[in-house]
């Protein structure tokens, strides 16, 4: 990974088996097939994903309101630490803000340092915990506030 040309585009439809695959090598407790068809059916959902040749990653966000949920995030190991993430959270954020976000939340892994640390370059912190959410751990909810703002683009921009 990293030879070819990276594209972070809109998911559609076909990319859902893919995306299944790659949840399901890389999560104890994948989203199946139908999950990910129905998320983005939803209208209020956005999904990127990453590709080279083939499917590296890929990120969803819900809006509700003024409240954009980070549903999921997940690079293939082999792509991890080339900027896949930072790219996908970047366009989702973006998108979350064209559908009128201002706050943006996230449940991540306790024990997930990496995850952890590119969330808080994104000015996610943590506010509260969910007692054994994952089953083998615990998660913690972290939220952004205002991320609308002109400081929050300044923020973005620095990471891109």
């Amino acid at each position: 990974m990293g030879a070819a040309v990276t594209t972070i585009r809109r998911a559609v439809e076909r990319d859902g088996p893919a995306m299944a695959a790659l949840e399901g090598s890389n999560q104890p407790k994948p989203w199946s097939e139908g999950v990910f068809r129905d998320e983005l059916a939803a209208a209020n959902r956005v999904y990127l994903v990453a590709e080279e040749d083939e499917l590296i990653g890929f990120g969803g966000v819900m809006v509700v309101g003024d409240e954009a949920h980070i549903t999921n995030l997940l690079v293939d190991p082999e792509g991890r630490r080339s900027g896949f993430g930072n790219q996908l959270m970047c366009g989702l954020i973006d998108a979350a803000i064209e559908k009128g976000a201002k706050h943006l939340t996230l449940e991540v892994r306790s024990r997930n340092e990496a995850a952890r640390s590119l969330y808080a370059g994104f000015g996610l912190v943590p506010v509260g915990v969910r007692k054994d959410y994952y089953g083998d751990d615990d998660a913690l909810i972290l939220w952004a506030h205002d991320i609308d703002s002109d400081e929050y683009q300044e923020r973005l921009e620095a990471l891109t």
